[in-house]
């Protein structure tokens, strides 16, 4: 049976497979773990979310709001419509216009996550053969990443 300590480090190894896109059952029989061990692990943890978070860009954010804009104005100039569409129409791009700016406007914190995430991803593929990287360091770096995003995000 494994220890507290050794269970941790598993935990840990299997959030990070998870956080590259692994499967659940890839990573229980990576770590030697059951699948169910695995699935509580995601969902008590909100593993789901954390990789939703990481996968997201702004800039893939900014380029769909983009698209569904050019969509709406394509649409305005090939139809005829009255003017109760074209009220709607242009009210739509005004409040998607509103998000692209406030996505921009936070566009610091969300730079903060690609960079930490791209740091992430390297520290794990080097752990594989560099004995200075352990789940221990990784957890640490991961605490002060996300408490540093924490912060900008409450304007800190």
């Amino acid at each position: 049976m494994a220890t507290k300590k050794e269970l941790e480090q598993k935990r840990e190894l299997a959030r990070l497979y998870y956080m590259q896109g692994e499967t659940q059952k890839s990573i229980a029989a990576k770590v030697g773990v059951s699948e169910t061990t695995v699935s509580k692990w995601a969902d008590k943890e909100g593993w789901e979310a954390r990789r939703a978070g990481a996968n997201i860009t702004r800039p893939e954010i900014v380029n769909k709001t983009l698209a569904y804009i050019n969509k709406l104005l394509d649409k305005y100039n090939s139809e005829d419509v009255d003017i109760k569409e074209v009220g709607r129409v242009i009210d739509q791009i005004a409040k998607l216009s509103a998000v692209i700016e406030r996505i921009d406007k936070k566009a610091n914190v969300i730079d903060a996550i690609e960079v930490f995430t791209a740091l992430n991803r390297w520290l794990e593929e080097r752990m594989a053969w560099d004995s200075n990287i352990t789940p221990e360091l990784l957890r640490t770096i991961n605490y002060y990443q996300d408490l540093f995003i924490s912060e900008k995000a409450k304007g800190k």
